[in-house]
C-alpha cells in the first residue's frame, strides 16, 4: 500500500486519532499503540502549557507527529493566536483550522478557514483546514496553500456516517491536494468507505474514545481503513444494473 506523504512525513497508517472524549489518558496511549496511528491531533486548551497538570501529551507515544487543532477559535484571528503559541512553546508547525461560531451544528466557518489558512501558509505553518465539503471551498484552499483539505463526514460527534458522500467524491475526484475525512465518522465501515472513495487519510476521534473498549476500536477502525485503501488501489469493478454469472452457464453436463 503506497504511503502518504504530506510535509516530507511519511504516514503508511492512514488512520489519524482525535485526543478528546477519552475516559482517562490510559485509553489514549494504549489506541494510539494498538492502532499503529503516526498522526494525532490535540486541542491547544487540553495543553498544560504552564506544566502545572499531567500533561496529554506525555501520554503520546514517541514518534507520532503532533498536529495541534485550533478548537475553540471562533474566527481567523484566533486562529492565527492559536497556532502561534503552540509553535512557540515548541508544538510544531502542524495546524488543524477549527473555526466553529455554531453551537447548535458545530459547522466550519469555511470563509474564516480560507482566511486563516492563507496567513498560516505565509508564516511556515503545515496547514490542515477543516471545512464543509464544497468544492469552491476546497479550491480556495489549495489556491492559498493548504497541505489538505479535511471535508466533514458528517456533524461532529454525530457517528452519522459519510452524509456528505457525494459532495465529499468531488472533492476527491477534482482537489489534486489529500483528502482527509473527518468528523462523524462513527463505525469502522464508515472508514473503510471513505478510503474505498478514494479519500487519502481519516480522522476518528468520538467513535474510538466513547468505545467499550477503545484500545480495540482503534485497531478496528485502523484494518478497515488499511482494507479501504487497498480496496481503492486495486481498482474497485464497477457495479452492474444485470446478473453476470462468475462461471460459465454453457457446456454444463447433462
Amino acid at each position: 500500500m503506497q504511503s502518504l506523504i504530506i510535509d516530507n512525513f511519511e504516514i503508511q497508517n492512514r488512520l489519524l486519532i482525535g485526543t478528546g472524549k477519552f475516559q482517562n489518558k490510559y485509553d489514549v496511549r494504549e489506541s494510539i499503540i494498538q492502532s499503529g496511528s503516526q498522526v494525532v491531533t490535540v486541542a491547544v486548551r487540553r495543553i498544560d502549557l504552564e506544566r502545572h497538570e499531567e500533561n496529554i501529551l506525555e501520554y503520546i507515544p514517541d514518534g507520532v507527529k503532533l498536529m495541534v487543532n485550533t478548537s475553540g477559535a471562533r474566527n481567523a484571528d484566533e486562529v492565527i493566536r492559536i497556532a502561534r503559541l503552540a509553535k512557540e512553546c515548541g508544538y510544531g508547525n502542524w495546524i488543524k483550522i477549527e473555526v466553529i461560531d455554531d453551537s447548535k451544528y458545530l459547522l466550519p466557518d469555511n470563509q474564516e478557514t480560507i482566511r486563516a489558512t492563507e496567513l498560516l501558509v505565509k508564516e511556515g505553518f503545515v496547514v490542515f483546514p477543516y471545512v464543509s465539503a464544497d468544492l469552491y471551498v476546497a479550491r480556495e484552499l489549495v489556491k492559498v496553500g493548504a497541505d489538505t483539505v479535511m471535508p466533514l463526514g458528517s456533524c461532529i460527534g454525530t457517528n452519522q456516517g459519510l452524509k456528505a458522500e457525494e459532495f465529499i467524491q468531488i472533492l476527491i475526484n477534482e482537489i489534486e491536494i489529500p483528502i482527509i475525512v473527518d468528523a462523524g465518522i462513527g463505525c469502522p465501515s464508515h472508514a473503510a468507505k471513505a478510503m474505498e472513495m478514494g479519500a487519502d487519510a481519516v480522522l476518528v476521534n468520538t467513535a474510538i474514545a466513547t468505545a467499550d473498549n477503545a484500545p480495540n476500536m482503534a485497531k478496528a477502525f485502523s484494518k478497515a481503513i488499511e482494507a479501504g485503501r487497498l480496496a481503492y488501489e486495486s481498482g474497485i469493478p464497477d457495479s452492474q444494473n444485470i446478473a453476470s454469472a462468475s462461471s460459465p452457464l454453457s457446456h454444463l453436463l447433462s
